[in-house]
């Protein structure tokens, strides 16, 4: 909060104070606006994506796979969190690739056209935020399993006897019961999507190599303002920008719960 008052340049030692100079400059730079966009869009992306995909898994692990095998669908869904995110967006940019990539021969099969899922910023986007789902997703899978091994059995025995199908149980039992496996599992996915970097760094590079450039990130300009334009200040208030959004949509959340809590 010190250094976001003041005017650095990271070499110096001198540091006046300028109040609020660099808050207003930053709602008045469209770089940081783009930024901050873009970032709540792969953020909120990747939590909608991830969520229901993850509570689906986690149920059908736990629900449809024998015991013996259970651990190895855990294992092989766990895996993409644990890899390191430099090596994985790299694979997954040669999978993007518009001329060498599978994803664009496979559309190629089915009689569509190629697309340039790394140069368009929309599709760069795009990619982005399913990158960082599969990333996230074996983190949310496991969290949702605890939550269904914890589930009490005698709701669904009643539910079974009751002539509720499968599907029903999950949509009208299960859901409403992982309520807070949920509220966690979207306060992370969605405070780890607004500190998105690597991904943006590596794999939405511009046509002449510049990393991150198509898809420009909030911690990517931070970054940028501190280390290459010397504005330790300015990026300094770019990072209490993203702090209190962060306090502010993780709050929301809670509220959320506690008053559909309280209106049972």
């Amino acid at each position: 909060m010190n250094l976001s008052v003041r005017d650095w340049d990271l070499i110096g030692t001198n540091r006046p104070f300028i109040g609020l100079a660099n808050f207003v400059e930053l709602f008045g730079d469209s770089l940081f606006l783009t930024a901050l966009v873009n970032t709540a869009i792969i953020a909120f992306g990747v939590m909608l994506l991830t969520i229901p995909t993850a509570m689906v898994l986690a149920g059908l692990i736990h629900y449809r796979t024998r015991s013996r095998f259970a651990g190895f669908y855990e294992t092989s869904v766990f895996i993409p969190h644990v890899v390191s995110l430099v090596p994985a967006a790299m694979a997954w940019k040669w999978i993007f690739d518009a001329k060498l990539g599978p994803l664009n021969a496979l559309i190629v099969s089915l009689g569509g056209s190629p697309q340039s899922w790394l140069f368009d910023p929309n599709l760069a986007l795009f990619s982005i935020i399913v990158l960082c789902s599969w990333q996230a997703l074996g983190y949310a899978v496991l969290i949702y399993l605890v939550g269904f091994r914890n589930l009490p059995t005698s709701v669904y025995e009643a539910a079974r006897l009751d002539g509720a199908s499968g599907i029903q149980a999950f949509r009208f039992l299960s859901i409403p019961l992982l309520k807070p496996i949920t509220l966690y599992v979207s306060v992370v996915t969605l405070v780890s999507g607004f500190n998105v970097y690597a991904q943006a760094f590596v794999l939405a590079s511009d046509s002449q190599g510049a990393p991150g450039r198509q898809v420009r990130v909030l911690v990517l300009d931070m970054l940028e303002n501190a280390f290459r334009n010397y504005r330790v200040g300015y990026a300094a208030a770019e990072a209490m920008v993203l702090l209190l959004i962060v306090l502010i949509l993780t709050g929301a959340q809670f509220a959320l719960l506690r008053e559909k809590g309280n209106s049972k």
